[in-house]
């Protein structure tokens, strides 16, 4: 069956966004800005309604967004977002649409290397989102199992690669392989962590929703 034609399928039936997330996914689809896809927001949305995050970590920021999509999904308006940020022509406009979101009190920018920061980060997060440096996701988690406790998810995003991951290294461009094995030795490390319960999803792009039971 055609995964494609399954994700235009699902897309059909959507809920509504808010008129500033239907603003920026237009801009940024026409500018090749790259965002979550459609179904990887539907699920996330879904999941930040049962979960209640009152604290959440994103690492990617892009123009944000993502944060704005988690913030506007909390109808108490009292979770708090960190959202980290390394590319320096992205942020102005990043802090714009959170501003122009109204947000800017519950979504900090942080400007630098999602790794550095989070090693510099002593807080605990309720809900991880990665979604930066492909390479750097083993990392990622390592970090993340640190400012987590039992209770809190981490989701990760593009696990799939539009399913190069699936292929031999040696099939994938070797500009590419780099990112597939640190992708795989990822996956590897999540699913087999005793600490979580970790769903591979091929949802979007594919995503794994790890819980911490321990």
């Amino acid at each position: 069956m055609d995964s494609e034609r399954i994700s235009d399928f699902i897309r059909q039936y959507g809920s509504e966004r808010e008129d500033i997330l239907q603003r920026l996914r237009k801009k940024a689809e026409a500018e090749g800005v790259p965002i979550i896809r459609e179904e990887t927001e539907a699920f996330i949305r879904t999941i930040t309604l049962l979960m209640k995050p009152r604290d959440i970590l994103e690492l990617g920021t892009a123009v944000g967004y993502s944060s704005i999509m988690l913030a506007l999904t909390d109808e108490s308006h009292e979770s708090r977002i960190d959202t980290v940020e390394d590319w320096e022509p992205r942020i102005p406009l990043a802090e714009a649409n959170i501003r122009e979101a109204g947000l800017a009190e519950r979504i900090n920018l942080i400007h630098g290397d999602a790794l550095e920061v989070m090693r510099d980060m002593k807080k605990t997060y309720d809900l991880v989102f990665i979604d930066a440096a492909k390479g750097q996701y083993p990392d990622y988690l390592k970090e993340a199992m640190r400012l987590t406790r039992t209770g809190s998810v981490i989701i990760a995003d593009n696990i799939l690669q539009d399913g190069e991951i699936m292929e031999s290294k040696f099939i994938v461009e070797r500009r590419d392989r780099t990112i597939h094995k640190r992708i795989r030795e990822f996956l590897e490390m999540v699913s087999k962590d005793e600490r979580l319960e970790t769903s591979i999803l091929p949802v979007g792009d594919g995503i794994t929703f790890s819980v911490r039971c321990r």
